[in-house]
């Protein structure tokens, strides 16, 4: 009887992705609003660890995505291992309003290499970008560091909703389209995937968007 609703239901894939950054940037924000686009202003602090999930469609295929969030306090940074583990993608956000919360970047995304899948797909987000009168955080700066990590890069606000959805969908359609090439040259000689990455208008960097085996991702970095 139920058949048509399980039809209607079937999911294709199933991508977990994290959210993470100093705690008061607005990940929590970040998340309700691409999960059911919602904004409040009274959001508490997340303590522990909470996901929501959203299911969209990419290529035809049904992919729900299954976002991660974590307090940012240190005090829950034993989490990390298991928070991390079976994360395909990671959005790294920072508030463009507090110059120190884009500083500790670079210690979050060690962090990330550190506990998580080499061929993790990551988003740099500048977010809070409806302040610019109070910005601290030149985005000439974040598009450097990003193009130097090999990261994507997108400036958005969760209040005004801009660049939430796109932030996502980069990260969900980068992590598809992967997995239809791993798809494809699985049956064939590794040696042809070699060759430089598919060029796009975003940016992609040598990193998470090559197809070449994990192990020598690093020789291609300049």
């Amino acid at each position: 009887m139920a058949n048509g609703v399980e039809s209607q239901q079937k999911i294709d894939y199933v991508f977990k992705v994290v959210l993470i950054g100093d705690s008061a940037v607005g990940k929590s924000q970040i998340l309700s609003r691409f999960a059911r686009n919602e904004f409040s202003l009274d959001s508490k602090a997340t303590i522990g660890v909470e996901f929501q999930t959203r299911t969209l469609v990419i290529q035809h295929k049904s992919v729900k995505a299954q976002i991660w969030d974590t307090a940012g306090q240190e005090r829950y940074r034993a989490v990390t291992s298991a928070y991390y583990r079976g994360a395909v993608g990671a959005l790294l956000a920072y508030d463009i309003t507090k110059r120190q919360s884009f500083d500790h970047i670079p210690r979050w995304l060690e962090e990330l290499r550190s506990h998580a899948d080499k061929n993790i797909v990551i988003m740099l987000i500048g977010n809070k970008s409806d302040l610019e009168d109070q910005r601290a955080v030149p985005a000439e700066d974040a598009k450097e560091f990003a193009e130097k990590e090999g990261l994507f890069f997108l400036e958005t606000s969760a209040l005004e909703a801009t660049n939430v959805e796109a932030a996502f969908m980069t990260v969900l359609t980068e992590i598809f389209n992967i997995l239809n090439k791993k798809n494809l040259v699985a049956g064939e000689d590794q040696g042809k995937s070699n060759g430089p990455p598919p060029s796009g208008k975003r940016i992609v960097i040598p990193g998470p968007a090559q197809e070449i085996p994990a192990k020598s991702s690093m020789c291609c970095r300049s």
